[in-house]
């Protein structure tokens, strides 16, 4: 059997206006209307040459005159093309998210029972022809732009562009009442003079349904044969005003993957938090890797690195997992391999135009664990470390201790599980990262350890107050402290007194 090698990208877009959108390819319109993409998902699958690519975008704009051009080394048939459930990438980012997960102290004392019926793990111990509308006529030669082919794809009407120079590419879009973003015709010249195709689905608005404001647009899926092993980011650039943040997940049958062309750092995890960071834990997370990147400038962050096996997914696991079908959506079925394991990496960039200037590209790594609840000599396993599997996770923990009663001569301390009641936690996935809000969690403030993997320390605990030391209690200190009761009988005893002498 062929070995299988499948890439999976997952690009999350962050708006307003200090951020812009992570995409590998930019919108153009007609209208000249304001049109923003928040969330654009891709995943590649790849064997050998083969690659098949899916996105998915959560668009805000009009539909009318709207378009999406993506740079593609071949040109793209019907046949390559399909659409996917709407809800496919929910499962896919929640997989490889961010986690917190709760844990209470165990009874010191427990009474004996027996080793069968013990904690286990506990929480992770182990381990046709188409209407386009304007005109753009039958498939031919226009300047340097030539129309290689078009067909109509679920909502999607494609069309397949080469050109020979990115300055035409730019009047043909003109031509067809397009605009095209200011400063994209430089980032459009190396994919021009590599050969590159141009992917360009637009939609059609009678086959939309608008959900809140928002375009609820299928998938897109299509495949191809290349040499070149890369996800292209640059096109995005065009759009820029700010950071963009990326999310690459990574999908293989038994590797890892990091990228080969920047610096590759590893997010601080087993970290424990203050039980506030509940209510705000993607605010929390976002707050981490911004400190990561600052320690860490233009560097690519490791998040998840995890094998997945039909008998343990995750652990702790999120509410959204994926299941063997979503493989075979995402393009197991064009591979033609089953997927009965493999090894899920998520890699996190956020960068601005000036940080990233050449496409990503990626190399295997070796297997690394960490962020599981497993102690050695030096106490829970921090970072990073070599491992014969992949098992490392961007996990974080509220613990509760034990406040009971210790009624045994010789307690065991720091036994971590479910709430005493017997009942269960729930894991918190950090989703939507490029949402979160950032600059007002104080990151020192919440975590219980210095990170000494990017060089931040939290903030000293307040200094105890000690009470002020106290004298006899005077009548008269009594009723400053409301003893009333203590005073009064104090003078009945004296009255008592003075009439016996």
């Amino acid at each position: 059997m062929t070995k299988l090698a499948i890439i999976a990208g997952v690009l999350a877009l962050t708006v307003g206006a200090a951020t812009a959108h992570a995409f590998c390819g930019f919108y153009v319109s007609g209208s000249g209307s304001k049109m923003s993409n928040d969330a654009t998902q891709v995943v590649l699958m790849r064997q050998g040459t083969r690659t098949v690519l899916t996105m998915q975008n959560d668009y805000k704009g009009p539909l009318e005159d709207f378009a999406m051009v993506v740079p593609v080394p071949v040109v793209l048939q019907k046949a390559d093309v399909k659409t996917l459930a709407k809800d496919l990438f929910a499962r896919v980012e929640s997989m490889g998210s961010p986690r917190l997960v709760e844990y209470w102290e165990q009874d010191p004392c427990p009474v004996p029972i027996d080793e069968g019926h013990m904690y286990g793990s506990l929480y992770g111990a182990s381990g046709g022809s188409v209407g386009f509308g304007r005109g753009y006529g039958t498939i031919g030669i226009r300047g340097s732009v030539k129309v290689e082919a078009k067909f109509s794809v679920g909502e999607y009407d494609i069309l397949i562009l080469s050109a020979t120079e990115a300055a035409g590419l730019e009047t043909w879009l003109g031509e067809n009442h397009y605009k095209i973003p200011d400063g994209a015709e430089p980032l459009l010249r190396p994919y021009v003079e590599a050969g590159s195709k141009f992917f360009v689905a637009k939609v059609d608005p009678k086959k939309v349904e608008m959900v809140e404001g928002r375009a609820a647009l299928s998938p897109l899926r299509f495949h191809y044969d290349s040499e070149d092993f890369s996800l292209p980011i640059r096109l995005g650039l065009a759009s820029s005003s700010g950071k963009q943040d990326l999310i690459i997940n990574i999908i293989s049958p038994d590797t890892r993957y990091e990228v080969a062309n920047y610096k590759n750092v590893f997010i601080p995890t087993n970290v424990d938090v203050a039980a506030s960071v509940k209510a705000r834990f993607s605010e929390f997370y976002a707050a981490l890797f911004d400190k990561t990147l600052a320690a860490n400038p233009r560097a690519v962050v490791t998040e998840y690195a995890w094998t997945v096996t039909r008998a343990q997914k995750c652990d702790p696991c999120p509410d959204l997992q994926m299941t063997d079908a979503d493989v075979a959506q995402l393009g197991a079925d064009v591979l033609k391999e089953s997927m009965p394991s493999y090894v899920m990496t998520r890699l996190h960039a956020r960068y601005g135009a000036k940080d990233m200037k050449d496409d990503l590209r990626f190399k295997v790594a070796k297997p690394v664990g960490g962020g599981r609840e497993l102690y050695g000599s030096k106490g829970i396993e921090y970072g990073a470390v070599d491992s014969k599997e992949n098992f490392f996770q961007a996990r974080y923990s509220v613990r509760h201790w034990w406040t009971g009663a210790i009624k045994c001569e010789n307690p065991t301390r720091r036994v971590w599980g479910g709430p005493p009641n017997g009942g269960s936690s729930r894991t918190i996935a950090a989703n939507k990262l490029a949402f979160a809000p950032r600059g007002k969690l104080q990151l020192a403030s919440v975590i219980k350890r210095d990170l000494w993997e990017i060089g931040f320390k939290r903030a000293k605990p307040a200094p105890a107050t000690k009470p002020a030391k106290q004298g006899p209690v005077t009548p008269a200190k009594a009723i400053g402290v409301g003893s009333l009761g203590l005073l009064f009988v104090a003078l009945g005893l004296r009255r008592r007194e003075n009439r016996r002498a």
